[in-house]
Order: structure tokens, then C-alpha cells, then sequence
């Protein structure tokens, strides 16, 4: 029998299902999105390793006690990468080590992709919540650790073949028993990982936020009671799930296709990966399948089914229930059909998982490319959807190791929606964390980072821009190792909808000491044009033959021709992300707010003409003298109208073509 909607109920249905009142349980609700805010906040602020306190490369949750099949009841606002798995991480964590062997005062961890989720550097820290001897929640924390060993330090990389070379893998373990340190697993993580003078602290830090999400919440149950603390925990999940099958409601009822593709691995250039997607949409019901989806990858660059069930859950949640609470309850109206053994589910010990966000960004934008008609204006563009990483490592003149990932093209812009342009500078929509300060990225390496900034005429075309393409240049001034990531050039991951156009595609160069020294005389910087690469080394994208400039129709050039580069001081590596798609047709787009859009350098005088029929005189030199440009307003609607019959002309042509071809 259908449960009915909490709305619905009477004062006394409700007050007999979750065992307090409306007002009560809405206080418990926001208490607990009180306590994992308050444990994130303490490891932001004392975290040692730059993942944790640049990125925000953890997230914090309270999952329910095993009576009640641990239902995940509130999140942080932090990496959804992470929340999504963790909704089933707990439960697998703990059943697996045994509810019977929980004491007060425990910490249990596992870093298992294929049974918590993400990769091995994401590390679950699980504090079981007591209450008169009984376990009534469980406060976590997944963080990713600065290091796990393996074969590359700090572990980014595309190229490892199976899961012996990816680090350490720790099974559902004990790390503090009776609050004391669990020795036998401490001396796991010093034994076989690099940074250990960094871990010790950060796991402290966890500990100790982990106590204070324990503390939290047992002040709660005190005030309000245990029966009111549980049953608050099935009203907000049960809240959940109404609000996230109301938003699929409005959904049309069909049958939505699309895929995509992930480039290539890391051993060679001739299989492509596709993510494929049929979305089945039924009054108030989805069913996501990615049957067609492509096996699992022959490098690490796979995802695990509970990334891939996170980004779906995740893409959806944007599109049909852009503001109502995450929790297990949004899980529940959406069923996925993911055969085992593919890029977007894979199995040890081939089907290594380490760039795992690769995949399921690419899983994302499919999804949201199947819906793009069935949502019309409500759809959004496509996103840059790679984080195009980048891992360097070398030594300090003392003879100290460095390390970083922090110098690729990690984040980029938004599609367009009906609300705004596309942001210019994001993390991926699956994400949500920070990005790096650049003060910070130089302190802890030897480089500098030249340029951090916007390419013009790249975003999608539309009533509303996708965000423009981000170009980092990084000049290393130390002898050092690069591993470089990029994953997704061949197609333009930032799709246009609802008339939108499409973005572009980056790419990744390298500059030698010497084109590096010609530029630094001349301009002080490496400029942002075409001429540049015909010198330079293209290490990724799909580039002009001839000048290696940035060419949808140019030549694919697969990253890994040249695995590790060994470099001494002075060169420059640049990376250009993929821009996100607009929406809307850009012809529609009011001029004013075309001049407003060249006068901020995000389109240029010959885009807007281009692009959106807009006529911009005044000057030839709109960094210089923007306040002199001006609209040609009768030239621009000449040109729309113009354009616009001209439409209607092939809307006729093809409409006569189809008859004749019937006929």
C-alpha cells in the first residue's frame, strides 16, 4: 500500500507515525543539518593537508541506527561526490564489521571503493551515537587523505591497470576502540602511505568533530527524547521523497535517450568509452538504464555503481527538486538498471577505480541530455564536466618532497538556464567544493600560476551564456614530475538546450623554457591566441592540425603519448577547459545585454555579430575604451530579420523535402 503524503496527514497521523509533533520534529530536522554543519566547520578550520582545508574535499552526514535500516538524514553542504555514496557506505561499513562488535567510544574506517563509494584516498570515518546502551545513529565523515601509497604519490593518475597498484585498501576497521587509538590500523596507514606527519593530525581533526557530532546529538535526544529523535529521522527522509516525486511528476511521461563519451584510457587511443542512457518516465516513477554503457575502463579512470547511483540521483535532484533537502528519501522514486562490469560500474581487480569523477560527470551530463527536451525551458546547458587534472611532485633543494594536483584545469564554468548566464568559474555540478586560492597553490609548491582567466567568445551561445572556457598557466620553477588528466575534448560536454548553442572544447599545451623566455621579454605573459601553440608541445584536446589551436573538427591528440614528463625549471603548462552550453536562441538575446557582455570581454565585437546578430560600433578596442561602444540598433534588427526569414526559409525547404520524401 502506498505510504500516504505527509502533507496529507492529519494532527493524529502524524503524531502516531513519527512519534511527535510537526513543530518538533522540524526542530530535530534542523538540528541535525545544525550538527554536520558545525562538524565540517571544525575540520575546515584545523585541517593540515590542502585538500581538506583549499577544497573542502570532505562531507559530514548522521545516518539512522540499524532498526530503521540507516537511513541517511542529513548532509553537509559540501561534495555530493561524497554524499551520495555515504548513504550506503554506513550501512556496508557496519554490517559488514558487525553491529554486535560496536562499543561506545568506537571509530570505524574504510577507504573500499567498491564498498563505500569514490576512491582509496576517501577515507569513511563511521562514530556510532549510544543511548542508554543502545545505538540510536551514526555520525560521519568521509575526507579525502592526503595520500593512500600506491604507485603514484598522492594517487591521481589515468594510468593504473589494477587495484594492487592504487594504495592502500582498508576493509570496515576499527581505528579507535573505547576512545583510544586502535593501533594495528594506525600503523596501516604510516606503514604504507608517504605523507603520515600530514594524516596524523587530519585524522585527529576528524576524531575529535566526530565527538562533537556525538555530543550534538546526544544533547538533542536529551531535550526532546529518543522516540521524537527517531521518528523525526522517518519524517524528513519521508519529506524527501514526496518533494523528489512531486518535481518527477511534472516530468512528461516518455522515453528520453542520449550518450556521450569519455575520450580514451591510458593505453592507447582506440576505444572510446560511452556512458549511454534511457531515461523511462512514468506518471510519478523514473527508471534510469544505462545498459548500452561501455565495460569497464583498462586504466583507472572507472567509477563504482555508487558514484554512478550518486551523479544520477544528483542530476535528477537538480532538474525536478532543485531545493528540497537531500537525504535518503530522495532516493526512493528513482530506480537504476546498471549492469555490472562497466566504466560506470566496475569490479576489481581490472576495473581499477581512481578518477572515478571523470565518469560520473560524464553520467551526469547524458542524463541531463536525455531530459533536455522534456524539461524546455526548465533544462540547463551542459557544464566543462572534466576537472582535467593535474599531479606534480619533485623535491625542494633541502631534498623534501612536494606535491600537488592543484594546477590543472580543475574548475570551470555552468550551462546557461533560464535563470542567469552560466557561472564562469565553478566546480562541476556533481561537486561542490572550493577552489584553491592561488596564494595558497604557489605556497605549497614551486611554481607560480601566470594566468587564471576567462576566454572570450568561448561559452555557448543563448538568451543566457554558458560560462566561458578557463585558461590556468602554472611556470614550474623546480625539476619535477607531471602527470597530465584530460578526459573529455572529443565532444563538447557543454551542450546547448532550448535554442541554445553549444560551447567549445579546450585543450592542454606545454611551453618550453625558451617560448616561455620570448613571451616573458615581450609581454611578461604567454597571450591568449591561436598563434601561440604552433611552438608549443600538445600533450590533450582535439586541435587544428597546423596551428594546435583549440578545433572542434581538428585532430584528436590522446594524452598519454607521453606518460610522465620529467622536467627541469621554466616550463609552462596551460590548461583551457570545455565552456558550458547556453540556453535560449542567442538571437533572441537583448542587444543591451550583448554590450554589457562586450564590454565585460566575455564576447567580442565579431561574436556578437556572429553569434547574436548584434551590431557593436565605437571602437575597435573594447579593453581600452569600453565606454565608447555602442548598438547599431537598426543595422541589428536589419540583421535579425534578415536571419530570421531566412529560417523560415529552410523550416519551409525541410518541411517540403520530408512530404516529397513520404510521398
Amino acid at each position: 500500500m502506498k505510504r500516504k503524503l505527509v502533507k496529507d496527514l492529519t494532527v493524529s497521523e502524524f503524531n502516531k507515525i513519527y512519534n511527535c509533533d510537526l513543530f518538533t520534529a522540524t526542530i530535530l530536522n534542523n538540528k541535525y543539518g545544525y550538527i554536520v554543519k558545525h562538524m565540517c566547520t571544525g575540520l575546515l578550520n584545523r585541517a593540515f593537508s590542502l585538500i581538506l582545508r583549499d577544497w573542502y574535499d570532505f562531507a559530514a552526514t548522521i545516518s539512522g541506527p540499524p532498526e530503521l535500516n540507516y537511513p541517511m538524514v542529513a548532509v553537509s553542504d559540501s561534495l555530493m561526490l561524497f554524499i551520495g555514496p555515504m548513504a550506503f557506505a554506513v550501512k556496508n561499513t557496519v554490517e559488514e564489521y558487525g553491529v554486535d562488535n560496536i562499543e561506545p567510544g568506537d571509530v570505524l574506517v574504510c577507504n573500499d571503493p567498491y564498498r563505500t563509494g569514490t576512491h582509496v584516498n576517501d577515507n569513511c570515518f563511521i562514530r556510532p551515537v549510544f543511548f542508554k546502551n543502545k545505538i540510536v545513529a551514526f555520525v560521519n565523515l568521509q575526507a579525502h587523505m592526503i595520500d593512500m601509497g600506491g604507485d603514484i604519490p598522492l594517487g591521481f593518475s589515468a594510468e593504473k591497470t589494477n587495484i594492487f597498484e592504487n594504495g592502500l585498501v582498508i576493509p570496515p576497521s576499527l581505528l579507535y576502540k573505547k576512545d583510544k587509538p586502535y593501533y594495528p590500523t594506525w600503523n596501516l596507514y604510516f606503514d604504507n602511505t608517504r605523507l603520515g606527519d600530514v594524516l596524523l593530525p587530519d585524522i585527529k581533526t576528524i576524531y575529535e568533530n566526530l565527538r562533537l557530532g556525538e555530543r550534538l546529538f546526544i544533547e538533542s535526544i536529551e531535550k526532546y527524547g529518543i522516540d521524537a529523535s527517531l521518528g523525526s529521522m522517518k519524517y524528513t527522509c519521508d519529506m524527501s521523497e514526496d518533494a523528489m516525486t512531486n518535481g518527477i511528476s511534472k516530468l512528461p511521461d516518455g522515453i528520453y535517450e542520449a550518450q556521450s563519451l569519455i575520450d580514451a584510457d591510458a593505453i592507447d587511443d582506440t576505444e572510446e568509452y560511452r556512458i549511454h542512457i534511457k531515461v523511462m518516465k512514468m506518471k510519478d516513477k523514473l527508471e534510469v538504464d544505462l545498459s548500452g554503457t561501455s565495460r569497464q575502463a583498462r586504466t583507472s579512470i572507472n567509477a563504482g555503481w555508487l558514484d554512478t547511483n550518486s551523479a544520477l540521483i544528483t542530476g535528477i535532484k537538480y532538474l525536478c527538486d532543485p531545493k528540497g533537502p537531500v537525504n535518503s528519501g530522495s532516493f526512493r522514486p528513482v530506480d537504476i538498471v546498471l549492469p555490472e562490469g562497466t566504466i560506470a560500474s566496475a569490479l576489481p581487480p581490472d576495473g581499477v577505480i581512481f578518477l572515478f569523477w571523470e565518469t560520473t560527470q560524464c553520467v551526469h551530463e547524458v542524463l541531463w541530455r536525455a531530459l533536455k527536451d522534456a524539461l524546455g525551458e526548465d533544462a540547463a546547458g551542459g557544464d566543462m564536466c572534466s576537472l582535467n587534472f593535474h599531479n606534480a611532485s619533485g623535491l625542494w633543494p633541502d631534498g623534501r618532497q612536494w606535491f600537488t594536483m592543484q594546477t590543472g584545469g580543475d574548475h570551470g564554468p555552468w550551462g546557461g538556464s533560464k535563470v542567469a548566464n552560466g557561472d564562469n568559474l565553478m566546480v562541476p555540478y556533481s561537486g561542490n567544493a572550493m577552489d584553491p586560492p592561488v596564494e595558497s597553490i604557489e605556497r605549497d609548491v614551486p611554481g607560480v600560476i601566470l594566468r587564471k582567466e576567462y576566454v572570450t567568445d568561448s561559452g555557448g551561445p543563448g538568451i543566457h551564456r554558458g560560462g566561458c572556457s578557463v585558461i590556468k598557466d602554472s611556470l614550474w620553477l623546480l625539476p619535477g614530475e607531471h602527470r597530465s588528466m584530460p578526459l573529455h575534448f572529443k565532444v563538447p560536454a557543454g551542450f546547448g538546450v532550448y535554442g541554445g548553442r553549444d560551447g567549445i572544447t579546450g585543450g592542454v599545451w606545454l611551453f618550453d623554457p625558451e617560448i616561455w623566455k620570448k613571451y616573458k621579454e615581450k609581454n611578461g605573459e604567454i597571450p591568449i591566441a591561436n598563434e601561440v601553440y604552433k611552438n608549443a608541445t600538445a600533450i590533450g584536446g582535439r586541435l587544428n592540425a597546423e596551428t594546435k589551436a583549440p578545433d572542434i573538427k581538428g585532430v584528436y591528440v590522446w594524452p598519454w603519448k607521453q606518460k610522465v614528463w620529467r622536467l627541469g625549471p621554466d616550463f609552462v603548462f596551460r590548461y583551457q577547459t570545455n565552456s558550458g552550453g547556453g540556453w535560449g536562441d542567442p538571437f533572441h538575446k537583448d542587444p543591451e545585454l550583448v554590450l554589457q557582455e562586450v564590454r565585460n570581454e566575455y564576447v567580442s565585437i565579431k561574436g556578437a555579430l556572429r553569434d547574436y546578430r548584434v551590431v557593436v560600433t565605437g571602437t575597435d578596442n573594447p579593453h581600452k575604451e569600453p565606454e565608447k561602444l555602442r548598438i547599431d540598433l537598426e543595422a541589428t534588427l536589419k540583421l535579425r530579420e534578415k536571419n530570421y526569414k531566412e529560417i523560415q526559409k529552410k523550416k519551409t525547404r525541410s518541411k517540403h523535402a520530408t512530404i516529397n520524401s513520404k510521398n
